[in-house]
């Protein structure tokens, strides 16, 4: 058994000598690894180029009718006739709603015929008070004019109440859904129909406030919805808030967009492309060219066959390509595809 072991051990010693002059023995260029820069990648590559692109930001907001209104009575009463169906456009002061007249119209009358006979009171004893045939007391011809001045403010209070049981149009727009129908009785305040122009709405938006500089009125907008998403609609700013939302860091704006098909309508989600300018002297590189690492933007820029890996601020993506703000040179060369197959420093094999 001893023999046994001893004749194992030896064996053993034996081979790892064996192992051990091999390795000790293999040519320098067999065991050593290649360098970064020696390795080779086979790439695409494209230059960067000179070209035009417009500039502009991207913001969110929510389509809003230039007028807007729910049409409510101020008065109590009956309806009696309705003059619209529910979509239809309707002009300025078009009547919309008429409630019960004929007791306001009786109240009317008589308002009209008090005054008529406060007026003849108040004229007979002014006249009779200049003849002075008849002793008429001037406090008695004060209170008849008093009660012509009451009698008139109440003939027009009960013409103003007989007004307004016709409801009208304050402005051409398109009608909703009416709440109401004849016979129903309504109360002041009471909601009956919402009235929009749809004829051009508006959009509220807020963009950063490192683009402050570069907003102004009637500045270029296109707004797109998702009800719509093959069209783009052109619109133009038409007010800067003077203010800026010190928490989000934000300014407000507003824009108009012509709707003469009436395709929009308040309250669609809008996303609100604002044209800053226009830059003809844009850097471009593909859009795959660009990759993120630790949130920044990079590229690896050719330098004599080997890669660099650079650090680019981006800017408009347009049709594939990408604006370059900063990072790269007109002429210079940037890996197109398989950048994640390069290192910085790695040699390239170009196609």
């Amino acid at each position: 058994m001893t023999f046994k072991r001893i004749f194992l051990t030896l064996v053993l010693l034996g081979l790892a000598g064996v192992l051990t002059l091999r390795i000790w023995d293999r040519p320098a260029s067999e065991s050593a690894v290649p360098a970064v820069s020696e390795r080779t990648a086979l790439v695409d590559i494209s230059q960067v180029t000179l070209g035009s692109v417009t500039e502009s930001i991207q913001a969110v907001g929510t389509l809003q009718a230039i007028a807007s209104i729910m049409i409510r009575p101020e008065i109590a009463g009956l309806v009696r006739r309705i003059h619209f169906i529910d979509g239809q456009l309707i002009e300025r002061m078009a009547p919309m709603v008429e409630l019960d007249q004929e007791e306001l119209q009786a109240q009317a009358n008589q308002a009209v015929a008090q005054e008529r006979i406060a007026q003849v009171t108040f004229e007979r004893l002014k006249r009779l008070a200049a003849q002075q045939t008849t002793i008429v007391p001037a406090q008695q011809v004060d209170e008849a004019r008093l009660a012509l001045q009451a009698a008139a403010a109440n003939s027009v209070l009960y013409a103003t109440r007989l007004k307004k049981s016709i409801l009208r149009a304050p402005f051409s727009g398109t009608v909703g859904l009416r709440r109401v129908s004849v016979g129903d009785y309504v109360q002041p305040g009471q909601d009956i129909v919402n009235l929009e122009d749809l004829h051009t709405l508006h959009v509220d938006f807020k963009v950063p406030e490192i683009w402050l500089s570069r907003l102004s009125n009637d500045q270029s907008v296109q707004v797109t919805t998702d009800a719509f998403p093959s069209l783009v609609f052109e619109g133009h700013v038409t007010a800067i808030d003077p203010r800026v939302d010190s928490v989000n860091r934000t300014v407000s704006a507003r824009a108009a967009v012509p709707n003469p098909d009436g395709k929009l309508r308040p309250g669609l989600f809008a996303t609100v492309g604002v044209k800053l300018g226009q830059d003809v002297h844009a850097l471009l590189i593909p859009e795959e060219a660009v990759f993120m690492q630790k949130d920044k933007a990079m590229v690896f820029r050719i330098e004599d066959n080997i890669a660099r890996l650079t650090e680019v601020t981006v800017g408009v993506h347009a049709q594939g390509m990408v604006q370059i703000r900063s990072g790269l040179t007109e002429g210079s060369s940037v890996v197109r595809t398989g950048t994640h197959k390069i290192r910085d420093g790695m040699r390239l094999a170009l196609k």
